[in-house]
């Protein structure tokens, strides 16, 4: 398939660029700095550009067969980078036909699936004192995709950490059948996955070890 991914120089984008060209896609990789991508490949093309960029976006997703978005907050980005991520990707995807999307976002984002537990409660209590403006992007960024009609998976994650994949995990929902952390390169295998799978179709599945 031909994939466009946006954050594909975080630190859950390069293992999924490394994993989907194993598994013989194309990759269109959408990047601020093109010099942040060192790896080079026969199906790797780089387009330079910023999510705030309409054109840009647009010609990136152009011929794409799916799209894939793991995109995050840094300490330079604007406060509502996700949620206007979300709206030009959307519309790009629309004006090219293009219909599945999986994008990543925290655990703290909740669906009304949800059986949070205590410790889940506390942790998104956290977030709305430490990181509202996070919190709030990334929820807005969630209800532009889970409204725009497309096929969508939004994959959650707890905390995040560096680690070998292991392609063993969890998929459930918070509070239930959920654990505290997973490994990026797990995420970006699940990540993969959901580019064909209809298992999880308008779905907010949360991923864990």
């Amino acid at each position: 398939m031909k994939l466009t991914l946006f954050g594909a120089t975080g630190r859950t984008g390069i293992p999924f660029i490394q994993q989907a060209l194993e598994a013989g896609h194309e990759v269109t990789a959408f990047v601020r700095n093109p010099s942040r991508l060192t790896m080079q490949h026969a199906r790797l093309k780089v387009v330079q550009g910023d999510v705030f960029d309409a054109v840009k976006v647009e010609q990136a997703i152009s011929g794409a067969d799916a799209v894939v978005s793991v995109l995050g907050h840094a300490k330079d980005t604007p406060r509502n980078l996700m949620a206007v991520a979300a709206q030009n990707i959307v519309i790009a995807m629309k004006k090219h036909g293009v219909r599945r999307i999986v994008t990543l976002t925290g655990a703290g984002v909740r669906d009304e699936n949800d059986q949070p537990k205590l410790v889940d409660n506390i942790i998104r209590f956290l977030l709305t004192v430490l990181s509202p403006a996070v919190l709030k992007d990334s929820e807005d960024h969630v209800r532009i995709i889970r409204e725009s009609g497309l096929d969508w998976v939004v994959v959650r994650g707890p905390m995040l950490t560096e680690g070998p994949r292991q392609s063993k995990y969890r998929v459930g929902m918070v509070g239930k059948g959920s654990g505290t952390r997973i490994a990026r390169a797990d995420v970006a295998d699940f990540m993969l996955k959901q580019v064909t799978d209809k298992t999880y179709l308008r779905a907010m599945p949360m991923v864990s070890d």
